[in-house]
């Protein structure tokens, strides 16, 4: 047995990092819940017109991409029809790779080639977006499609991109672990809003 006293016990180690992650979804709470009904809200009325989502989100914010789409298509919390939701990856286009051309954003050719008028990217950044995820945002507008970003501190770049009518849930953290734990609790509230504003209150 360790008699060290510097040395942390893991089991108060784990009871403290619970509480910093519950500190962390409380700091930013109140901030993020008129952004999420608003976001809820566009999602609904675009969906029920038959539109689609495309999410996206590059590194660790693919798994938050791909709950969102898996939750739309197949159900939150309930049993209900299935809504159009793709998560997009981020491929390199084949080519020639000195062509300059061919080095734009992997996500510009699925976007263009299944984003339509009215459609929804859904993307996430956990700070410091990537070149791709600012060509994702600019494909989109391109398109004509609305956008919903989920940032976070660093992500003055893709602020920067978004219009007027596009929906930010900006979280104003730097570390990029509690960011996104709380980019897929808000994934889950979202799809919840969605349900409950589509179908009426569950248990």
């Amino acid at each position: 047995m360790n008699s060290d006293p510097h040395h942390s016990d893991p089991q108060q180690q784990v009871i403290e990092l619970f509480h910093r992650s519950i500190e962390a979804k409380m700091s930013v709470g109140e901030a993020l819940a008129a952004p999420l009904s608003a976001a809820a809200q566009r999602l609904v009325a675009q969906l029920l017109q038959g539109s689609k989502a495309l999410t996206c989100g590059e590194g660790l914010s693919n798994a938050a991409a791909a709950t969102l789409s898996r939750c739309l298509t197949h159900g939150y919390r309930m049993q209900r029809p299935g809504f159009a939701a793709l998560t997009l990856q981020a491929e390199a286009a084949p080519g020639d790779l000195n062509d300059i051309s061919a080095q734009a954003s992997p996500y510009q050719q699925p976007i263009n080639a299944l984003g339509a008028e009215g459609d929804v990217l859904i993307l996430f950044s956990a700070g410091h977006a990537s070149l791709n995820l600012l060509g994702a945002v600019e494909a989109a507008h391109g398109r004509g499609l609305y956008i919903i970003a989920f940032t976070a501190t660093g992500d003055h770049s893709l602020s920067h991109l978004l219009s007027d009518s596009d929906i930010e849930l900006h979280v104003s953290l730097d570390d990029q672990y509690r960011i996104q734990e709380i980019h897929q609790l808000c994934v889950f509230c979202l799809c919840d809003l969605i349900e409950n504003q589509l179908f009426g209150e569950h248990s």
